[in-house]
Formats: structure tokens, C-alpha cells, sequence
């Protein structure tokens, strides 16, 4: 049972007349944010934000993508002789704890909703407090259920540990019979505690109507504690990533079995309740281990049923007489870990950081699965919150991408997105402030922002993340098109990119190439050449003989990949055919143009976008990369690289990947060599194996995970 503080009489009415993820309730908070720019910033500024959000507002709001469970207050009691649990094994993934004292309809609720809702191996043990009601009579004939019977009344505590005790489980999960699981409520809950440095782990808490109770606890340096984020809408981008917290409400709360019986279970000193859950979370965290939130699981709670919500009579007295205790153990963690008890500190107090608080802006949602430039975004944010930092991610276009925003939210990022944050620079504003590093994304996204980086976020280092050198880019694409028109761009694009670079207190460049050019331009400038492209070496499965076809992967929203494969097969693929015409070119990737589809034949397969485009590296022989411009590390030459799959490509290809012609990759530039270098690959199994090896190792020392990861622990010490 947790310490619970309550929201303010306005709040509850607002709750209760506009409830959070209505209609109604956006358009008041947009209300209310527009009072804010009339009166802060004066009618033009709010003019222009406006029209802002009228180009960028959402199609609709969204409904909870969860199904509530409806209580039964009418329930029979025969509807607990129909109910069946599976038989558990001998030692059951989880045991589920439920401590009951009287109020069998609610304990009937819970325990039908877990029966409905819930798959795997796992035990349900009732634990029930010398109840005066029906609770016994009731629960008796709930077919293998582990009921426990307490001769004497002993409170919620050492109903616990008595569950506990008589439980199986690898993990113990402590239940409030006054709750309801939603549907595919566990797995979540487990695939965090299967992880060896997590302890515990809580779940999102919802009242009955929708609006959240609580998203993690807070404990501030009084010992009083909060429910983050109590009576507000659950949809909102700070409750729904997986974090590092205080504690988690006793209501919900996984613990590894082994940690729960070292520590000694709950601690008796808070019989019979409240605080114990805090208390249970600090001995975790004590001993090494993470507590952590996971807004995944929805748990309806019907608060106030077991204890009510009067602090002053009661059980939920306990509440106050059991804070002074929690003080006097816990007094030097308090005072050395946790924020000073001030709403203006929920923001920081929400996560427990141990790195720093890093926020990212970029276009858009990595979608990682789709193109290189968004893998390595989506490695690098992984990376640092694997180094303990806590990673906001901001996309420009504030848009919620699924399933990739709940892929990053699940890594522990926490994602921005409409309709929640009216645009970029109201966040920036609201929240700058509290930023260690801002990292900003490519320079068209980084130039819109910088002013307002520099403005609110006063505390934070920033980055320029150039993802590669736009401007050489674009000025080799406007050699190769001999495009004037482009060319100026290029140029315009430098300006900026310089600009950025000085201004910026760190530049990150993928290549030493791209660090001598910018240092040519401003030897004053601190450039850091980073790991954006990571790989992991897949051993490949198929001889050479076992292989054949030509294969390119790239997503086509890039320019150089479309004229890539058009060059190719108008130039270079007719030639490959004259000495090898049963040879077929696949041409994977998002988005393929028209450009590219036109490219379709009975050689030529244009597959779109592919889930998993491992097969194709299996069974391919050649990855070719015919690229005639473009900057900075080419992703897919290092993904096929990573499969052993040998590579032939051009100088613009290879750059500052650190490649060798003839070692670890063919080079050509003219169409008819690179035609030869293909068929030379195709027939010399000997070349082929040995191109095959060296790409692995070279993936392996340079591009690794481990690599990346141990070259941005270094960086981040220096910001």
C-alpha cells in the first residue's frame, strides 16, 4: 500500500467535467496554452503559433489503445465456482499475491479478471485476513487457487509475507484484491524483471474512469512521497516509457524472489501498512538493483475500497505514524538522492538518473527497420540509456510513429509527440531548462531550433549531430547532375553547417574524412568523429556455392540510393548480363520511387520494403553499392559487411569506413569496371571467402556495439 498525496479541489473538478484523453479536455489545455502565449508573448507570437498548429494539428484524438474492465457489482457467487486458474508447475514463472479482508466482490473481480486476461506459467495464492464477510466461503471452490487462511487478523503486511512464504514462484507479484488486470497485463511486467540488475517492477495505475493515479511513486527528501502524474490523462509522453523510480505502489509490484527473501520481506516496523512498498524499493536499490515503472501494464484500482482515504482514522492512519519511521532509516539516502518536496522538482525527481538528462531532436521517430539513418539514431539513443543517462527524444514533426515509438519507450526514451506538445519550441521553452546535453539531428532540423536552444536550455551542452556533411552532399550530386540551381544550395547548406559547427559546443562526424574537411574550413572547431552505424557480425549459414543474385538494400526517401540503382541497371547490370545472364538484381528497401519501380523486370525484383531482410543476405552472393554521391558512412555497405556478405562499390561508397580495395571490399568507379569487379566476384570462390572473412573482422573491431558504446562513455565525461 502506498503513501499517497491527493490532487486539489480545481483539478478533481476539471478531472471529473473534462476527463483526460476527451475531446474536450485537449482543446481546454489548448485553451489554456494559448492564454499562456496571448499573456507572456503578445497576439503575434500567438498568431503564428497558431497557423502552426493548424498545418500540424492531429486527424483525431486518439482513444487509450486499452480495454478497461468493467466491475461486476452484482457478481455471484457462483460465478467463483466456475472459475479455473491453470494448474501451475513446480516452480511457476510468477507467484500473484493477494491479500484479502473482506469484500469478496471486489477479490472476485480481481481474481476473474486475472483468470480472463492472463496466459504463461503462474500461480495465484489469496491470502485472506480473517475476513468476516463471505471471503472464505466464497473463494474456497476457485479451483487451483492457493488460498491461505489467517486465524487472526494481521493487516496487509504480514498478509504479504505470508503469501509469500507459501508461494512458488521465480518472482513474486503483490496484487491489491481491490484492482483489475487488463489484457495482456503480464508479460510486460516480466520481460523487465527477467533483466539481472532489475529488482522490482510496478505498472501504470488507472481509476475506474480512465484517469490515471499513478505512473511510479516519488519520494521526496521529507520522506513524503507523490503519485506521479495522479488525476492526469495516462496518454501523455511522460507516462509511457519505461523508467528508474522511486518506488512502486504495493498495489502492483513484481519483485525477484531471491531479493525479497534476502532483504526479509516486507519490514515489520511498518505493520500493518503503508510505507513498506517505499521501504521494500530503497533495500532493493540498496543492494544493487533497479526498481523500475512499466507503463505497458494497466492495472485499474479501485482506491480507498480496502483502507479508505482518510489519513486521520483507520488504516490509512498508518500512513502518517509510519512516515516518521521510513525517515529515521532511510535519512541519509533521503537526504543525499532525493529532491527537495516541490512540484517545480517533479520533472527531475520523476526519473532516478545516475548520467545525464540528454535531450535529442531529430525529424522524426527512428524507423529503424526502414533505413540506415534511422538505425543508427536508434542505436545511439540505446547506447546512452545504456550508459545511465536519462534520453528525451524529440521528433520536429511531433508525430506518435508506431510501433517505433513504443519501441524507443520500451528502451527507456521518452518520446514527445502531439497532441500533447503543440510544437518544438513550447517544449524547448517549458522544459529546456532542465537538460544536461542537448544533441541536435542534421542541419536543416538543427538550424530551425538553435535559437531556442540557446535561449531556454541554459544549462545544457549542446551537440550538432551533422548525421553526414549535407553540403558535400549535395554538392556532389550537383557535379554529377551538373545542377546549378543545386550547387547554390550547396552552398547556402555550408553557410549553415559552419554556422552550427562553431556555434555548437561539440560537432559529431561520422568519418575522419568529414573531420578534415571541417577542420580545413575552421581548424578552431572541436569535432568528435562518433560511431553512428553499429552492427552485430551474423556468422553466415550458406557456402558460396550456395549462393547467387546481386542484392542492394536502401531506403528511397535518400536521393543517392535512387540514382544508385537506376545507374546500375541502365548501365552497369547490362553489362553483368552479357556474361552472366541468369544472374537476377534485387533491389530491396522503403519507399522505392518511380523511378525505381520502373526498374521492374523479370531480372530486376523490386521488393518495397521487406520486415526482415535477412534471407536476402543468406542467399545473395553480391551486395553492390554503386553509389555517385553522398557523405558521410554508408549504413548498408556495413549491414552487408556484418552478414559476411562480400561488397563492390564505388570511392564515394567506401569513404571513411576505413575499407581496403582488393582486402575487404571492391572498388570501382566506371561502369565497365565495376560490371568486371562483379563477375569477378561471382567466380572466384576463393576471393569471395576471403572478402567475406575480412568484412566480418572489419565490422567486428570497428563498428561493433561495444565499440560505440565504449567511444560515447568517453564523450559524455567531456559534456
Amino acid at each position: 500500500m502506498s503513501n499517497k498525496s491527493s490532487p486539489g479541489m480545481y483539478q478533481k473538478a476539471i478531472g471529473k467535467l473534462l476527463r483526460p484523453g476527451t475531446r474536450r479536455r485537449y482543446y481546454y489545455e489548448l485553451g489554456l496554452a494559448g492564454i499562456r502565449v496571448i499573456r507572456n508573448e503578445g497576439w503575434r507570437s500567438f498568431f503564428r503559433k497558431a497557423l502552426h498548429w493548424l498545418a500540424h494539428r492531429p486527424a483525431a484524438i486518439k482513444r487509450p489503445r486499452y480495454e478497461l474492465p468493467k466491475f461486476n457489482s452484482s457478481i455471484s457467487k457462483k460465478e467463483a465456482d466456475e472459475l479455473v486458474f491453470p494448474v501451475p508447475s513446480k516452480k511457476p514463472e510468477v507467484s500473484i499475491i493477494i491479500p484479502a479482508y473482506n469484500k469478496w466482490r471486489y477479490t472476485l473481480n480481481c481474481l476473474k479478471s486475472i483468470a480472463e486476461n492472463t496466459d504463461g506459467d503462474y500461480e495465484v495464492v489469496v491470502v485472506d485476513d480473517a475476513s468476516s464477510d463471505a471471503t472464505v466461503e466464497v473463494l474456497t471452490n476457485v479451483k487451483n487457487l492457493n488460498l491461505v487462511t489467517n486465524k487472526h487478523n494481521a493487516g496487509f503486511l504480514e498478509s504479504c509475507n505470508r503469501g509469500a512464504r507459501a508461494s512458488k514462484g521465480k518472482a513474486i507479484l503483490f496484487l491489491n484484491n481491490d484492482t483489475m488486470v487488463t489484457k495482456g497485463w503480464l508479460p510486460p511486467l516480466l520481460e523487465v524483471i527477467r533483466r539481472e540488475d532489475i529488482g522490482a517492477v510496478g505498472s501504470k495505475l488507472v481509476y475506474p474512469d480512465g484517469t490515471l493515479q499513478e505512473a511510479g511513486g516519488i519520494i521526496w527528501n521529507d520522506g513524503s512521497g507523490w503519485n506521479y502524474g495522479r488525476g492526469d490523462d495516462p496518454g501523455k509522453p511522460e507516462y509511457n516509457y519505461v523508467r528508474d523510480v522511486d518506488y512502486c505502489s504495493g498495489a502492483i509490484f513484481v519483485v525477484k524472489r531471491e531479493l525479497f527473501e534476502k532483504i526479509g520481506g516486507f519490514d515489520e516496523r511498518f505493520k500493518p501498512a503503508y510505507y513498506e512498498d517505499s521501504d521494500l524499493c530503497f533495500a532493493i536499490r540498496n543492494l544493487g538493483y533497479r526498481v523500475m515503472y512499466q507503463p505497458m501494464t494497466i492495472i485499474v484500482h479501485f482506491e480507498g475500497v480496502s483502507c479508505g482515504t482518510d489519513t486521520s482514522s483507520g488504516i490509512k492512519k498508518y500512513q502518517e505514524i509510519n512516515k516518521p519511521k521510513f525517515v529515521e532509516k532511510w535519512s541519509p539516502v533521503l537526504q543525499e538522492q532525493q529532491y527537495p518536496h516541490d512540484a517545480e522538482n517533479a520533472f527531475l525527481a520523476r526519473d532516478r538518473v545516475p548520467g545525464k538528462r540528454i535531450l535529442v531532436i531529430d525529424s522524426y521517430v527512428p524507423t529503424y527497420d526502414k533505413d540506415a539513418g534511422s538505425l543508427d539514431m536508434f542505436s545511439m539513443l540505446k547506447i546512452l540509456v545504456e550508459l545511465g543517462n536519462k534520453v528525451t527524444f524529440l521528433g520536429d514533426n511531433l508525430r506518435r510513429l508506431e510501433p517505433y515509438t513504443q519501441g524507443l519507450q520500451q528502451k527507456g526514451i521518452e518520446v514527445i509527440y502531439a497532441p500533447y506538445v503543440i510544437s518544438v519550441e513550447d517544449y524547448i521553452k517549458k522544459c529546456g531548462r532542465f537538460f544536461d546535453v542537448v544533441i541536435l539531428s542534421r542541419a536543416h532540423i538543427a538550424i530551425k531550433h538553435f535559437a531556442s536552444i540557446k535561449r531556454y536550455c541554459v544549462r545544457a551542452k549542446v551537440a550538432y549531430d551533422t548525421v553526414d556533411l549535407h553540403y558535400l552532399r549535395q554538392s556532389r550530386q550537383a557535379s554529377i547532375e551538373n545542377n546549378e540551381k543545386l550547387l547554390k544550395q550547396a552552398e547556402e547548406t555550408k553557410v549553415t553547417e559552419l554556422y552550427l559547427a562553431k556555434n555548437s559546443d561539440i560537432t559529431f562526424v561520422v568519418s575522419p574524412v568529414e573531420k578534415e574537411i571541417l577542420l580545413k574550413e575552421d581548424p578552431s572547431l572541436n569535432v568528435e568523429v562518433i560511431i553512428r552505424s553499429v552492427h552485430s557480425v551474423t556468422t553466415p549459414q550458406k557456402s558460396f556455392l550456395e549462393r547467387k543474385d546481386i542484392l542492394f538494400i536502401g531506403g528511397f526517401d535518400h536521393l543517392p540510393n535512387v540514382d544508385a540503382v537506376v545507374y546500375f541497371v541502365k548501365e552497369i547490370f547490362p553489362l553483368i548480363k552479357q556474361r552472366m545472364p541468369d544472374v537476377h538484381f534485387y533491389i530491396v528497401g522503403s519507399n522505392p520511387s518511380k523511378d525505381v519501380l520502373s526498374l521492374q523486370s523479370a531480372e530486376v525484383i523490386v521488393t518495397g520494403y521487406v520486415k526482415d531482410v535477412a534471407p536476402y543476405f543468406e542467399n545473395c552472393k553480391i551486395f553492390v553499392a554503386p553509389l555517385r554521391y553522398g557523405a558521410g558512412v554508408k549504413g548498408k555497405i556495413l549491414l552487408s559487411m556484418s552478414y559476411g556478405v562480400p561488397v563492390v562499390t564505388t570511392s564515394i561508397g567506401s569513404e571513411g569506413i576505413g575499407l581496403v580495395d582488393g582486402q575487404n571490399v571492391l572498388i570501382a568507379d566506371d561502369p565497365q569496371e565495376f560490371a568486371q569487379q562483379v563477375i569477378l566476384l561471382c567466380n572466384e570462390e576463393e576471393l569471395w571467402g576471403k572478402l567475406s572473412r575480412n568484412s566480418l573482422e572489419h565490422i567486428g573491431k570497428c563498428f561493433s556495439y561495444e565499440t560505440a558504446r565504449e567511444q560515447f562513455k568517453e564523450l559524455m565525461k567531456n559534456l
